[in-house]
């Protein structure tokens, strides 16, 4: 889509309304960052203007251009669009009251707050990776339902700072590999930073390092729109994604600060905001936009309405409109639930002892039959990671429609396109590394957690159990750590029932991520009975009882066995022991108090979990006991470890004895 709407207005009145909207509302908010969205509103202007395929009247059309500002703390550029260009819900009111409790335009643009904002970013980095993940659900949608359906542009405006975030390597790497040509990086190459000069800090040839990964690249003159115009129509044709270094001043227009890091992240000032004014030729008063430029800014706004009507007609007569809808619906509640249903049956009927990170592969079989949309992947551990299943093709530039892509040792990368993915929508992105590189890939999974996405994080090798990789690679402080982030689900499954439970409330709950943690080592099942209802859902239960005990043992994943032997040596001894798996955490804590109090009970309790004991006072008092670890682990065979670090079933016997005394 191209074609200027904007010719009855000077394209110069048209930048000069979102520069004047950000100073403006920057300086009644008393912060905030003007400097970005006054040096980007060339660029801006004449994407939004000649060639971002959208429509402000139906900000959720499928098959819409999608645009990311990467820069997020740049915001003023993206509400400025969206109150120009008639997006319902983004008012005059709401600029004016930038960064204030309860407004829809925060610090940073947030996901599902204001319209036009299609990712949360602010955190540097973090939009081009999802971008890269847009471009490959589109890739992979269009390669499925065909161009009639979806196709589509991917645009980023990124900064200096995106670019020297180690994300972006990951990112573009990834993006170059896998020929995204419908991704375009628009860089707002101002030479600033919060310290002074980018020359302080580095000195990257960005356009090289691009190149280098299979990019094509171009540089202009940022504030000179034929230029600019030019060098999107060519990133339109190529058949790599580009980068177009927009050589841009910050706060352009401001008469002191401009080009000057004064400019990027403070008020310009009463003073400064004057003579902007003067500069930019706009007499206007603080938030007051003519009649004649506002109505060619939302004449821009309407200007893809002809096109959605006609997809939305194509959409109609298409064989495979059906098929799309329940793509972009995501709700796989009626296919899920009796496929893991059956799957529990077989595995009851047929118990045997299996690693959880095995079970997770034998319950994707399953899923990934039923459920066309997953796609997974792995960080460079496909094998250990058991991701891949049989019926996945894999996803390259020579088969966007496959359902499996091979990330490549891109944790970070990878977490942020899959962010990227669920965003988009019509697929559910799942991926997999070892449990302690969550630390690679934890800024991701917050802001997943922020924003409420549906993504899956297959995370193995999750405690000590790993054995002889020793400290470095062996997680005890991570499940805590992943706890205590809100609205992410943590999934601790004991056996290959629980592993299936998990899976299905993972895929259940569409606005919560989830990290499924998965042993290395072989488990014994412990679920030995069929059970209509989803268990694991509850978050904790009692899988082992007696009339009258003595004392309540609670534990996770590859614990529950330990619990469960020591149930055991406790019967031998007449003690009553009640066994309580708990896996998850966050699920237990949503249950009414009345069942949470029926599970753990009033007797002593002992909780056990190869991990820190942080995060267990839900279920432990100050005068229950824990089992775990207090420190790092060590290099040697999983067994030699459990005795090391004293997670065995005699300690846990010790312990009911000592506490019922």
């Amino acid at each position: 889509m191209s074609g200027n709407t904007a010719a009855a207005v000077d394209y110069t009145e048209m930048a000069a309304a979102i520069r004047a909207l950000s100073m403006d509302a920057v300086e009644k908010a008393k912060s905030g960052h003007p400097g970005m969205p006054m040096g980007m509103a060339d660029v801006a202007t004449v994407l939004f203007t000649q060639f971002l395929k959208f429509d402000a009247g139906d900000p959720t059309w499928p098959d819409r251009d999608r645009f990311v500002l990467s820069a997020g703390h740049g915001s003023m550029l993206i509400y400025s669009l969206g109150y120009l260009l008639g997006y319902d819900g983004m008012s005059l009111e709401e600029i004016k009251n930038f960064r204030q409790l309860g407004s829809k335009t925060a610090g940073h643009p947030e996901y599902g707050h204001a319209p036009a904002v299609e990712t949360t970013t602010g955190p540097l980095g973090q939009g081009l990776g999802n971008a890269v993940g847009m471009a490959i659900a589109e890739a992979h949608l269009n390669a499925r339902f065909g161009e009639p359906l979806v196709d589509h542009h991917t645009y980023v405006v990124a900064g200096d700072g995106c670019l020297m975030e180690g994300l972006s390597q990951e990112a573009i790497s990834l993006a170059g590999h896998l020929k995204l040509r419908k991704l375009i990086v628009l860089w707002d190459d101002n030479n600033i930073s919060i310290d002074g000069p980018v020359s302080l800090s580095d000195s990257t040839n960005q356009l090289e390092r691009f190149g280098a990964s299979g990019w094509a690249t171009v540089r202009v003159d940022g504030h000179d729109p034929e230029a600019i115009a030019a060098a999107i129509e060519q990133a339109k044709i190529s058949d790599k994604p580009t980068l177009i270094a927009c050589r841009t001043q910050i706060g352009f227009g401001a008469p002191t600060k401009s080009g000057k890091a004064a400019a990027h992240g403070a008020p310009l000032g009463a003073e400064e905001i004057a003579g902007a004014r003067k500069a930019l030729d706009w007499p206007h008063a603080p938030f007051e936009i003519p009649e004649n430029i506002l109505s060619a800014w939302r004449g821009a706004g309407a200007r893809g309405r002809p096109d959605r009507e006609a997809w939305e007609q194509r959409y109609k007569a298409d064989a495979k409109c059906e098929a799309f809808r329940r793509a972009l619906s995501g709700d796989y509640a009626g296919v899920l639930a009796p496929a893991i249903h059956d799957y529990k049956n077989t595995l009851v009927a047929e118990p045997k002892k299996v690693a959880t990170r095995k079970a997770s592969e034998l319950t994707l079989e399953v899923i990934n039959g039923v459920i066309d949309e997953t796609i997974g992947g792995s960080a460079d551990l496909t094998g250990s990671n058991n991701t891949k299943t049989k019926s996945l093709d894999i996803l390259n530039p020579e088969n966007y429609a496959g359902r499996y892509i091979y990330y490549g040792i891109r944790e970070h990368g990878m977490a942020a396109a899959m962010n990227g993915m669920a965003l988009h929508g019509g697929v559910v992105p799942y991926g997999g590394t070892f449990m302690v590189f969550t630390d690679y890939c934890r800024p991701s999974i917050r802001l997943a957690a922020l924003m409420g996405l549906r993504v899956v994080y297959v995370m193995t090798h999750d405690s000590i159990g790993l054995g002889e990789d020793g400290p470095t690679h062996q997680p005890v402080e991570h499940l805590a750590a992943l706890r205590a982030i809100p609205n992410l689900n943590v999934f601790r499954p004991c056996d290959a029932v629980e592993t299936a439970e998990c899976w299905e409330m993972a895929l259940k709950n569409i606005a919560t991520p989830s990290v499924i943690a998965l042993t290395r080592q072989g488990l014994e099942p412990t679920r030995l009975q069929t059970n209509d209802e989803n268990l694991s859902g509850r978050g904790a239960y009692i899988v082992a009882d007696d009339e009258d005990y003595d004392a309540t043992i609670i534990a996770t994943g590859s614990e529950v066995e330990i619990a469960m032997a020591a149930r055991a040596a406790l019967a031998g001894d007449g003690v009553k022991a009640r066994v309580v798996s708990a896996p998850s955490f966050q699920l237990f804590s949503m249950q009414a108090e009345s069942y949470r109090l029926e599970i753990i009970g009033d007797k002593p309790r002992v909780g056990i979990e190869a991990g820190i004991r942080q995060g267990w006072d839900q279920f432990l008092r100050l005068k229950d006991s824990f089992i775990g670890m207090t420190g790092f682990g060590a290099s040697a065979p999983a067994t030699d470890l459990y005795k090391h670090f004293g997670i065995t079933a005699d300690a846990v016997v010790a312990e009911v004895k000592r506490l019922i005394d």
